[in-house]
């Protein structure tokens, strides 16, 4: 308030046949009540901002078109109410003559401060006279009304202008956000619940295509609009928001505009008065064309639907696997081929990746999680092949293949995915076996068994406490059964042989074809007396075990050389041809015999 006062200053001071100075109307009719009541030659109402700029400015000299009687304000102690100067002239505190705004003597000066409702110091109420004069005690009470009625003017001035700011301030709101609602698609209705009516606004009927008369307020009017699809939804909306079920009213909807398209709108609103029962008497709301961002949320539900009809037709699983730096992971996206990997659905591993890792063969499990551990702290690829143990498909092999990615939270993001490689296992297999195995008897063939022998021969030579012993078996008169019995007899004869063998042999022992009815064992761990005895038990058991076919018992017998794996050989062949050796001697000397070397 007071720099309000401060800007007018100049102007309010001074009375209105006061040359050069501007009247100021508020306190004409209180001036001249008091020049009338106390029959004083002036009365006037000097700011205190006034009174401090003379203070501040000018030291008892007179500034230029500023009188000396506006000095009056540095007179008042911080206390005083009402100040009585009977005589300037006598008074010690003037050290020159007192004039007023036309330049004339001030003899008698009094004057009451004028103090807001608001405790606020604004001013003074003063009276000027040519002549001494004294003031009673009912005199100064009234000085004192008339200066709150000075300080009611003020401060009603004071509160009008502030709710003027006010009103301007909310015709601007209203203004721009009449500009916003215009310039959004946004129409504003007005509901009069009881009496079935309904009030739109222009920018309401301007989405509809309709002009400011060409609509009607019936309630019942607007839900013929509405597409018959959608008026239930919308009738059981407002229903529950009339009976306080929902704090608001919303819905989005399909409506008719006056061409006979739908668009699609969001009305909002709420009952904003009800009786004492609460039953809604009034609601307010809005509605907002949303026609533009459905089309593009169903196109975008378009793209997603591709998206995911095609990431579904892929053989096998698409997904998205994260794992957080306090190590819980997830699939956070997992095509419906999981259900074909894994038995299982998208929500059984959305939160935890447990459910496939019970799925995972125990011999696998721990390789499977070591993969991830290193393409995580590598950010390189990620592949892996490994088993795992479904309810209903039973044992299968899946091959998983993604590219890491480091999220902000120091999370890794796996994007890939997994197929079905059980049947190319299943080849590979087959491959191997027609790579390693004799297809007649079923055994390791000699390149196989080669491999093997090796194998025991650098464990030999690591360990050269191990004893390792190598067994070269020959089926004797094998040419005679192929002669007498046919090839298909002989090949029973090899598959008789083989059988037994395997029989004796335990689980780190090894056996291979190696020619045409030769047969070579490696026994783990055993030395020479040890191989002879298991060369005893092979005749005897070869014995006690005749190969028949049909009615005909067809005797088998065998010869056996048995040489020692040294640490010193150079290769495996080396054991193989001492045992090849001691063979010959087995034969030579009248076959089914057992020789060393």
């Amino acid at each position: 308030m007071l720099s309000h006062l401060k800007s007018q200053a100049l102007g309010l001071c001074r009375p209105a046949n006061a040359p050069g100075t501007l009247p100021d109307k508020r306190f004409d009719s209180l001036l001249r009540i008091a020049r009338g009541h106390f029959g004083v030659v002036d009365a006037l109402f000097l700011p205190e901002a006034v009174s401090e700029l003379w203070a501040d400015t000018h030291e008892g000299r007179a500034l230029s078109g500023l009188p000396d009687v506006f000095s009056l304000g540095r007179y008042f102690s911080a206390h005083d109410e009402v100040l009585v100067i009977p005589d300037t002239v006598a008074d010690g505190r003037f050290r020159r003559p007192l004039h007023d705004t036309c330049n004339r003597p001030v003899r008698f000066l009094a004057g009451c401060r004028v103090i807001t409702p608001a405790a606020e110091s604004v001013g003074f109420f003063c009276l000027l006279d040519d002549a001494p004069r004294d003031m009673t005690e009912e005199d100064q009470a009234f000085l004192r009304d008339l200066a709150r009625l000075a300080a009611e003017i003020i401060e009603r001035d004071g509160t009008q202008a502030r709710l003027e700011e006010e009103v301007n301030t909310l015709r601007e709101g209203e203004r721009r956000m009449t500009l916003a609602i215009a310039g959004s698609g946004t129409g504003i209705w007005d509901r009069d619940i009881q009496a079935g009516e309904i009030y739109y606004s222009a920018g309401w009927k301007a989405i509809l295509g309709y002009t400011d008369a060409e609509i009607s307020n019936r309630i019942e009017d607007s839900y013929t609009r509405i597409h018959p699809d959608d008026v239930d939804y919308v009738r059981a909306a407002i229903r529950a928001h009339f009976d306080q079920q929902t704090a608001n009213y919303e819905v989005e909807h399909r409506i008719r505009c006056k061409d006979g398209r739908y668009k699609w709108i969001s009305s909002r609103g709420r009952v904003v008065s009800r009786d004492a029962d609460g039953t809604p008497l009034r609601m307010i709301g809005t509605t907002t064309d949303i026609s533009a961002i459905r089309g593009m949320s169903e196109r975008l539900q378009q793209t997603v639907d591709l998206l995911t009809n095609l990431t579904n037709e892929v053989p096998g699983l698409v997904f998205q696997y994260q794992r957080t730096p306090a190590g819980d992971s997830s699939f956070s996206y997992a095509s419906a081929g999981i259900q074909d990997m894994y038995e299982l659905t998208p929500e059984q591993v959305a939160t935890n990746d447990a459910p496939v890792n019970r799925l995972i063969h125990p011999d696998d499990l721990p390789g499977y999680r070591m993969s991830f551990d290193v393409s995580a702290a590598s950010l390189t690829p990620w592949h892996f092949e490994y088993r795992v143990w479904l309810p209903r498909q039973g044992l299968r092999w899946r091959q998983g293949d993604a590219r890491p990615v480091r999220l902000a939270d120091g999370s890794t993001l796996w994007h890939g995915f997994i197929t079905d490689i059980t049947e190319r296992k299943r080849i590979e297999a087959e491959l191997h076996e027609f790579a390693t195995v004799d297809f007649l008897i079923q055994l390791p063939n000699r390149r196989h068994f080669m491999m093997q022998i090796e194998a025991e021969l650098m464990k030999v030579q690591r360990a050269l406490d191990r004893r390792s012993a190598v067994l070269m078996c020959d089926l004797d008169h094998f040419k005679l059964i192929n002669d007498q019995w046919g090839h298909a007899v002989g090949d029973q004869a090899l598959r008789h042989f083989a059988a037994i063998v395997r029989d004796q042999l335990s689980e780190w022992d090894l056996v291979g074809r190696v020619g045409g009815e030769e047969f070579a064992v490696v026994l783990s761990g055993k030395d020479i007396a040890q191989a002879s005895a298991f060369a005893q038990q092979l005749q005897q058991r070869i014995t006690e075990v005749p190969l028949r076919v049909g009615d005909q018992r067809i005797p088998l017998t065998v010869s056996v050389g048995v040489s020692a794996i040294m640490a010193s050989d150079t290769s495996a062949d080396a054991a193989l041809s001492r045992s090849d050796e001691a063979l010959y001697r087995a034969k030579k000397n009248g076959r089914n015999r057992i020789e060393c070397y």
